[in-house]
């Protein structure tokens, strides 16, 4: 299933993303135990409930471990990579903005020193 297809809704319950994602549902709960990215919460009569972006996850694993072959341990391992290179990212556009602010202010004091 693709991610445009997951239905607009705010939480899912473990049998809805299982027909989602097109596992039973203690592979999902198995899943949670070995990908500490599919963290749902739970209710207060302990049903867990899964928000979209773990429903996407969901979908990511299984895409990883069926599709393309990964072990748990391989997927666990590309799925942490995948985070890391996200961060480096959202890191690195940062570090942009700041560098690009301290040329402007290194700008404006050679030129406050070429005016003396």
């Amino acid at each position: 299933m693709a991610t445009g297809q997951i239905p607009e809704k705010i939480y899912f319950k473990i049998g809805e993303v299982a027909k989602l994602v097109g596992v039973r549902p203690h592979v999902l709960r198995y899943w949670e135990s070995e990908f500490p990215t599919l963290k749902p919460i739970k209710s207060r009569a302990n049903q867990r409930l899964y928000r979209r972006t773990e429903v996407e996850q969901a979908l990511l694993i299984k895409s990883l471990l069926y599709q393309q072959g990964f072990t748990v341990s391989g997927a666990r391992l590309k799925l942490q990579q995948k985070q890391s290179l996200e961060q480096v990212k959202r890191e690195s556009g940062s570090l942009d903005g700041i560098i690009l602010r301290l040329m402007l202010v290194r700008d404006r004091l050679r030129a406050m020193q070429e005016k003396d």
